[in-house]
């Protein structure tokens, strides 16, 4: 029983790619930031790795970081932050329209509001910006002026994002919790909450509820 004295928030957790957004985005930054040149020159040094993903041999977890630190390592930060200030806008437009709609509700009824992803926050960050949200995400090195290719996080994924979500919020401090995701790497995340929905699955979005400090 909660104490009548304290106020509770609801909290909705949002994954990205596949869910709130349409497209792969981490992906799509690759090829939105660098050239086709470089992309290939980079990914034939992985080749084996990429054949290894495609062929669900080699887990998604360690391919992100590893196609990452070769594709952005030794670049100018300076020009890949104002890439993915300009990529971020784009998203926009990718947008699942039913899952914006709940996250929009969810504001609407002052409910707590995080995106949840293992895509990296170079431009995770003006997307949350941009919709009034909080992030947790992959989060990659930058030192002196350049991309070091490697993340300072763990790859936000499967049990990371269970781990990350509860060091970021203390989940009693929440009369509720909803989560959104849409693939195995989600399943950390939809078991901490009241309210899941996975996208594929789920006929319906949980229905909402007015935060008891409303």
């Amino acid at each position: 029983m909660h104490d009548p004295n304290q106020a509770f928030k609801n909290l909705a957790l949002f994954d990205f790619d596949g869910t709130l957004c349409s497209k792969d985005s981490f992906t799509g930054f690759i090829f939105y930031s660098l050239s086709k040149r470089h992309i290939v020159r980079q990914g034939l040094k992985i080749l084996p790795w990429i054949q290894g993903y495609y062929l669900n041999v080699y887990p998604a977890h360690a391919m992100r970081p590893k196609l990452y630190s070769a594709m952005f390592k030794n670049t100018d930060a300076a020009d890949i932050h104002e890439l993915a200030n300009a990529y971020a806008q784009e998203l926009m437009q990718y947008l699942n329209p039913d899952l914006l709609q709940q996250m929009q509700q969810h504001q609407q009824l002052g409910h707590q509001v995080a995106l949840v992803s293992a895509s990296v926050d170079l431009y995770l960050k003006p997307v949350c910006s941009l919709l009034g949200i909080d992030l947790i995400c992959s989060e990659v090195e930058i030192k002196n002026s350049k991309m070091t290719g490697s993340y300072i996080t763990a790859d936000c994924s499967g049990e990371q994002k269970r781990s990350r979500i509860l060091e970021k919020y203390n989940l009693h401090d929440f009369d509720s919790v909803y989560a959104y995701g849409n693939s195995h790497e989600d399943l950390a995340m939809l078991d901490l909450a009241d309210h899941r929905y996975m996208v594929g699955e789920d006929k319906n979005l949980p229905a909402l509820a007015q935060s008891l400090s409303a």
